[in-house]
């Protein structure tokens, strides 16, 4: 499955346009985590516990994404995009969108 951010595939044309697709992730903060995250922006840096957590979400949110582009028999997504929004304190949503299309080697 290739997955892009542009709207074309350099050497793809596009073949057939399938819809949109997406897939989400809701996440609550951890307790421990939090302790960390607090001590850890007093004396300044990365907060590597939170971006951890982040970037699993994203991961699984593509994941979703991509498995629903398959369902509809998709060998690519184009125009993906990602936006979170806070879902309750401590908890939020990260949403992968993106249009699923059927390409074919340019010739």
């Amino acid at each position: 499955m290739i997955v892009v951010t542009s709207v074309t595939i350099s050497g793809k044309r596009i073949r057939r346009t399938l819809g949109l697709v997406r897939g989400n992730t809701v996440r609550a903060r951890h307790v421990g985590k939090d302790i960390l995250a607090v001590l850890r922006n007093l004396v300044g840096g990365e907060v590597h516990e939170y971006g951890k957590l982040l970037a699993e979400s994203r991961e699984q949110a593509l994941d979703r994404m991509v498995g629903e582009a398959e369902g509809l028999g998709a060998n690519a997504v184009v125009a993906t995009r990602f936006t979170t929004s806070m879902m309750m304190g401590g908890a939020a949503e990260l949403l992968a969108v993106g249009t699923a299309v059927v390409v074919e080697d340019d010739v």
